[in-house]
């Protein structure tokens, strides 16, 4: 018998490739499903294990500035903010923990609950100070293929899953090497347009052994309503560090 006939027809030789990567749910041209690209995504905004930086935020325009600058401390989804700046807020402290926030200042007797959605200072809420944990508060309606000033994306229309979020709805573009938030739009739950954030990524911090990931330097809000000034947070001096529990407690808020 020649060596031709001996030869296994050429589908069979394909098949014999492509059934295992079927079976075991792989494609080559497979792409990630979309709370997976929101866990990674999340990870680049402060949701680690472990981290600590430095938010400082700014309104008011060139002519009358204003500032206020936080210490953060994050683990996961949790964290606490101590404002450092200006000088008559010190002590001004923020925690999220199991979804619930808190304030406190030196002259109250305990802390006391808020939202997150309350506003901050300018355009920003007290949620927007946070990591964000969108992976498990948002569930995602529709995606579809998108370029952002020419950088390829994936662009995910995000509907919350319960009230204690800071956005109804969010409109989110991830990027599709990076897998990073670039945009988002914020929607009421009529569907109206009123926040956007233009967002950038100029810090690293290590992800596992063997890598680093983007981590945010930089959001830009933007009032869709009023075409008010724009509020500027800045992110400063990510370091991975271990957070016990007891920073995290609402107990020792007031310590």
């Amino acid at each position: 018998m020649s060596a031709m006939k001996c030869a296994p027809p050429i589908w069979l030789a394909l098949a014999s490739i492509a059934l295992p990567l079927i079976a075991a749910g792989a494609t080559p041209d497979a792409e990630p499903d979309s709370a997976h690209l929101l866990e990674q995504a999340d990870r680049s905004r402060g949701n680690l294990e472990g981290v600590r930086w430095t938010v400082t935020l700014i309104t008011g325009g060139e002519d009358a500035p204003r500032g206020r600058t936080y210490r953060v401390a994050a683990r996961d989804f949790d964290f606490l903010a101590e404002c450092v700046a200006p000088p008559r807020r010190r002590g001004y402290r923020l925690l999220q923990t199991r979804g619930n926030m808190w304030f406190y200042k030196p002259d109250l007797s305990k802390p006391v609950p808020i939202s997150r959605r309350q506003k901050l200072m300018g355009n920003a809420a007290y949620g927007d100070i946070a990591a964000t944990n969108y992976s498990e508060d948002y569930e995602t309606v529709s995606r579809e293929p998108a370029r952002l000033d020419g950088i390829p994306c994936w662009v995910l229309d995000l509907e919350a899953r319960g009230s204690h979020v800071t956005y109804d709805r969010i409109r989110y573009w991830i990027e599709r090497d990076r897998r990073v938030g670039l945009k988002a739009e914020y929607y009421t739950v009529s569907g109206k347009l009123f926040k956007s954030a233009d967002i950038e990524y100029g810090h690293r911090v290590e992800d596992g052994p063997t890598g680093s990931r983007p981590f945010i330097s930089k959001m830009t809000i933007h009032d869709e309503l009023t075409g008010g000034e724009d509020t500027i947070l800045e992110f400063a001096d990510p370091r991975l560090e271990e957070i016990d529990a007891a920073t995290l407690s609402v107990n020792r808020l007031g310590e």
